[in-house]
């Protein structure tokens, strides 16, 4: 049976009559009386107590521990909480042939944030050079996505070089920045490694190892979508990749070490690269990228006033229920618009069935028409 605890007006009220059983013609509900000062202490004291016993209880079991305590948990089965992660990629600058872009300067992004480059590089007979950087580590060592960069960005050398025009572009998207794994997307992998221990090698042993890349938020194992004898694993990246919906950037592919196939790069061979160590030797695993699906809504009676909240409504049934693949039973689309705030009666007009996807293609909010 569950155990209610009181609350702190029940434990004053408790302790007043215990006082005046305890003490006869006392009078502890006294405003300034000595003896009502004395039982609220009492009770506020017992408050307190009852408060650790929650926290202790909370985190005695995996279900609801949190920080330290839910690593401890976590760690028991091997799930370690996923640090934070700086990206990398390729800036292009151009200027004389000859000129040298050394290692260690700092780039700047528009926004301030700041990288620095690897080894140093000389400008080719075109006037171009390609150099490898990386974003420099925030203080709290908590956040890295803030480092992911599309193709084209513009960034600007720190210090000026003679012979180096200041501003160049990114030409490799800077990709693998991650922030800190939160606790809850740690207990959902620490629950699932509780629930399907390792099968050596089996579809969620694949799930298993892909979570466990930082940046990581969503995993699913295909087996033979690469031809006979293949396994591919296709992830998403909802918060590091936030700006390009979540889905990974760079080019499908295996692992660097892999020799059958060509190596992939950017987001996708992060995780291939991390799965090599721990896939079968026999395996030719392939990590993929979903296809974007955009399914178009018009859907009317949606007061004005709510219609801004439906997309982030249809939107989270995609994110629960998506599949690369599978399909969305359009009640589940229903149910969350029915939930949000202000909507009384409507009717989804399309799609009229339920929303299938083709090999490999997960679900996107597209268009919205409200009639």
């Amino acid at each position: 049976m569950p155990f209610t605890r009181p609350s702190l007006s029940d434990l004053r009220s408790q302790v007043a009559q215990d006082i005046a059983s305890a003490a006869p013609g006392s009078d502890p509900l006294l405003r300034f009386s000595n003896l009502k000062i004395t039982g609220d202490a009492q009770a506020a004291l017992a408050n307190l107590h009852y408060g650790y016993l929650d926290w202790i209880a909370k985190n005695a079991v995996p279900f609801t521990a949190s920080g330290e305590f839910l690593e401890g948990w976590a760690g028991l089965i091997g799930v370690i909480r996923k640090p934070a992660t700086s990206a990398s990629g390729s800036v292009t600058f151009i200027g004389t042939p000859g000129a040298v872009i050394p290692a260690g300067v700092k780039v700047v992004r528009g926004d301030g944030v700041t990288f620095t480059t690897g080894a140093g590089q000389t400008l080719g007979g075109g006037g171009t050079a390609i150099v490898t950087a990386t974003a420099d580590a925030d203080l709290t060592g908590q956040t890295g996505a803030f480092g992911n960069n599309a193709l084209s960005t513009v960034m600007t050398l720190g210090q000026a070089i003679a012979g180096v025009q200041s501003n160049g572009t990114v030409s490799a998207v800077f990709a693998g920045g991650a922030d800190l794994e939160t606790d809850d997307a740690l207990r959902s992998r620490m629950l699932f490694a509780y629930q399907n221990p390792p099968q050596g090698g089996d579809k969620n042993d694949y799930v298993q190892w892909a979570l466990a890349v930082p940046g990581v938020t969503r995993a699913w194992c295909f087996p033979n979508v690469a031809g006979p004898g293949t396994v591919s694993v296709y992830t998403m990246w909802d918060v590091s990749e936030a700006a390009h919906g979540g889905f990974p950037q760079g080019s499908n592919g295996v692992a660097t070490g892999e020799t059958r196939a060509a190596a992939a790069t950017g987001d996708q061979l992060a995780v291939a690269n991390a799965l090599f160590a721990l896939q079968p030797v026999t395996a030719l695993v392939y990590h993929l990228t979903p296809t974007a699906n955009p399914v178009a809504f018009t859907i009317s009676g949606i007061p004005v006033a709510s219609r801004a909240a439906i997309p982030g409504a249809i939107a989270g049934v995609f994110l629960n229920d998506g599949v690369p693949g599978g399909s969305i039973p359009l009640a589940h689309i229903w149910s969350a618009i029915a939930a949000v705030s202000g909507v009384n009666d409507f009717v989804i007009t399309s799609p009229a069935v339920d929303i299938t996807n083709a090999a490999g293609a997960l679900p996107t909010v597209g268009a919205l028409t409200f009639t």
